[in-house]
């Protein structure tokens, strides 16, 4: 128990994050961290002096033994750590902002021998950041595996839908993109992934797309309509068997010789209409799974979803796939869509379809993967952050947009795991400022870190940012919520970085 207690204090000395003022730690910090660690000292002081006391009312048990049995347990090199934690955090904290007035003859004239030392104590310092990380009990899990998996067996089913529409004049099928959190490489709990895809559609022959930007009310969450055009196919001279002009041929004749238009499908009015889209391909699913080898050894089953094509995949009394395959529409050349998904409004009309860049966020931490070291730990923390956010008012979307920001201002090279406690430090310090300040920006508008290999609709890197918080500043009761539930997510976050689950 007192052992427990003295972990529990290593983690409150080093959630709290002090204020920096100009660069460094102000007078008035400094006494309160000053003040954290006297606290912290004397409170360590009772906890050994009730060790020792319940030592001697044991009858029989020798001090020096009970001691040599302590020196065996991890717990006790936890207690060394944290009777020098609070001192030592001040002192890092303080090289980590140093004071403007420092000489620079000083600095010059620090040898190779003290420049090794200051790297050890740093090193020394953030070695209790692998210890949290290791201590904290990871879902067992092997996404990249079942990621390739998934592709697969959607790319099969592509396929064989593309055969079967061939002579239509439903949406073009393209090949999937694994978007989302498993693609990303990580997951809040293993329990309920779901791996999801988006499937480009692109108009059939003789039809055409024109995204629709929604009213300035709906602006907000930038929302989009697909009105579908017809375009004349009209030629001087027709082979035999190719389509008909939709435009300049008799209505008569088009019921007679030739499948109906999109417009007459999955359209409402003159707007491609999302629930129709969903319910066709769910339709055109289960057709092209008989054809499969895969149906021999697997069993599918469409899930109720109004908005994309949702189902579970399972081999025998195996663990199963849920797989969720959503549609989108690209905008130009552009990685942003518009996509079929599900928006956090109450009610979205069917015919509305919600600007997506999650094909943008998985070529972000393609890029991060690729520049990062390889024990890199950003993804670990999104996955903390998710754990802790069950129940409460805020999305995975907000935390997962806190850490893209952190990760194009903080170097790549201070996410290894000796830095996971300081790097959780600073997403919690982020999103405390931003419920403050009732401001989180959108990560791809108007932000000149995007990196240049993901490409944006011209407009997104000079429109003003969206703010994700903007419900904060419209509802102040909504506001206090949030900052009541931040507190929660601090202590939840305590609890699991000392229990480790």
């Amino acid at each position: 128990m007192a052992a427990t207690k003295f972990l529990a204090l290593v983690v409150l000395s080093i959630i709290p994050y002090p204020q920096m003022v100009g660069g460094e730690l102000d007078e008035a910090t400094r006494e309160r961290v000053q003040q954290h660690a006297d606290n912290l000292s004397q409170e360590m002081t009772r906890l050994l002096q009730e060790l020792e006391l319940r030592s001697q009312e044991q009858s029989g048990v020798d001090w020096g033994a009970l001691l040599f049995a302590a020196l065996q347990q991890w717990q006790f090199w936890a207690i060394a750590g944290v009777l020098v934690l609070p001192f030592g955090l001040w002192w890092w904290l303080s090289k980590r902002s140093p004071e403007p007035d420092s000489s620079s003859d000083e600095e010059s004239s620090s040898s190779d021998t003290d420049q090794e030392e200051e790297e050890d104590d740093s090193d020394d310092a953030n070695d209790l950041g692998r210890f949290f990380e290791e201590h904290i009990q990871w879902p067992v899990q092997d996404l990249a595996t079942e990621c390739r998996v998934v592709k697969a067996v959607v790319a099969d089913l592509i396929r064989v839908c593309q055969v079967l529409l061939s002579n239509s004049f439903f949406p073009v099928l393209q090949p999937a993109i694994g978007v989302g959190s498993a693609f990303e490489g990580w997951s809040p709990r293993e329990e309920d992934i779901i791996y999801r895809l988006l499937v480009p559609l692109q108009p059939p022959r003789g039809h055409a797309f024109h995204l629709e930007l929604g009213t300035a009310r709906e602006m907000l969450a930038r929302n989009f309509c697909i009105r579908v055009e017809l375009e004349c196919t009209c030629t001087r001279e027709r082979p035999a068997g190719e389509m008909l002009c939709f435009l300049h041929h008799p209505e008569e004749e088009l019921r007679r010789n030739q499948d109906p238009s999109l417009l007459g499908t999955l359209c409402t009015g003159s707007y491609l209409d999302v629930q129709k889209t969903a319910r066709w391909f769910q339709i055109l699913v289960k057709a092209a799974w008989v054809v499969l080898p895969e149906s021999a050894q697997c069993r599918l089953t469409v899930l109720p979803s109004s908005r994309s094509c949702k189902f579970r995949v399972t081999k025998g009394n195996n663990k199963s796939l849920c797989i969720e395959m959503m549609f989108g529409v690209q905008q130009g050349d552009s990685d942003i869509f518009l996509s079929s998904q599900s928006t956090e409004a109450i009610f979205t009309p069917s015919t509305m379809w919600t600007e997506s860049c999650a094909v943008a966020e998985v070529k972000f931490f393609r890029h991060v993967a690729r520049q990062a070291p390889h024990d890199s730990f950003h993804l670990r923390c999104l996955q903390v952050c998710a754990r802790i956010l069950v129940g409460t008012g805020f999305s995975t979307y907000t935390l997962k947009t806190v850490v893209m920001h952190l990760l194009t201002t903080i170097p790549l090279s201070g996410w290894r795991g000796r830095d996971f406690l300081l790097r959780l430090q600073d997403i919690m310090r982020y999103l405390r400022c931003c419920l403050e300040e009732k401001r989180l920006d959108h990560f791809f508008f108007g932000n000149e870190r995007v990196p240049e290999e993901i490409s944006l609709p011209p407009d997104f890197r000079t429109v003003e940012p969206l703010n994700l918080f903007q419900r904060l500043v419209q509802h102040p009761a909504t506001h206090a919520e949030a900052l009541r539930e931040f507190v929660e997510l601090r202590d939840r976050l305590t609890r699991l970085l000392i229990y480790g689950r």
